[in-house]
């Protein structure tokens, strides 16, 4: 089974943000833990004493807000490079997926249900491309919880059963589920990769996606895993 964690990057409701994302990793289930252990080693440099009380959080790490502001800058952006580093060492089964939205281009459309129903479609495609290599693998999207709860748990009903614009899921084993991120290392990297790309098309630094840009899902030269509306 493959599982693809996904965080959203920008506000909604703000009009002074242009873009929203909604990014993160998709792994087979056994990938996990080394996942997390890799991230836990990288906590335990700003709490040896309790790796689990850092939550490795790409906007509060970048801007050095609450806990983070007692370390320096270079030490936080660092640890933002050796996570997402983490995935780009990682089995080459590991695929990001996003969809990168300038929210006027697509007014008046909901952000999170025309990006959700990118990358649900994209992520279905990509366990359908495993089905005709032999490989059958069901899959499960998480989401850090939110507001956005009861919205992605309808549309991934409707997707399931009625479709969506590109036809019908037909390889996820169950609704959304949602975690809280401070208990979920593969949240915290979801929101580590959104927050990368948010920066990569918001200020044009491209110090953290550069990272992680080979690991885009992509099939042959043909790049599925990355949608964008700019």
């Amino acid at each position: 089974m493959y599982l693809l964690y996904l965080d959203e990057s920008g506000a909604v409701n703000d009009p002074n943000q242009k873009y929203f994302v909604l990014a993160g990793i998709a792994l087979f289930e056994r990938q996990g833990f080394w996942i997390a252990s890799e991230m836990d080693k990288i906590a335990a440099r700003f709490h040896p004493a309790d790796p689990n009380a850092v939550e490795l959080h790409g906007n509060p790490m970048y801007g050095g807000r609450k806990m983070w502001r007692q370390f320096p800058k270079e030490t936080r952006h660092e640890a933002i490079k050796d996570c997402l580093k983490i995935i780009a060492s990682s089995h080459p089964s590991n695929r990001i997926f996003a969809c990168v939205i300038d929210k006027e281009r697509i007014f008046p459309d909901d952000p999170v249900k025309y990006a959700f129903e990118q990358i649900a479609s994209r992520f279905d495609y990509f366990l359908i491309r495993l089905h005709k290599h032999n490989d059958p693998q069901r899959g499960v999207i998480i989401f850090d919880k939110s507001t956005y709860e009861t919205t992605i748990q309808n549309l991934a009903t409707d997707f399931r059963t009625i479709g969506h614009t590109w036809g019908v899921l037909r390889n996820l084993a169950e609704v959304p589920l949602f975690l809280d991120s401070r208990a979920s290392r593969l949240i915290q990297m979801a929101d580590l990769v959104a927050y990368s790309l948010f920066r990569a098309y918001t200020q044009n630094d491209t110090r953290f996606s550069s990272i992680i840009a080979d690991r885009i899902d992509k099939d042959g030269n043909v790049i599925h895993g990355l949608f964008e509306r700019i």
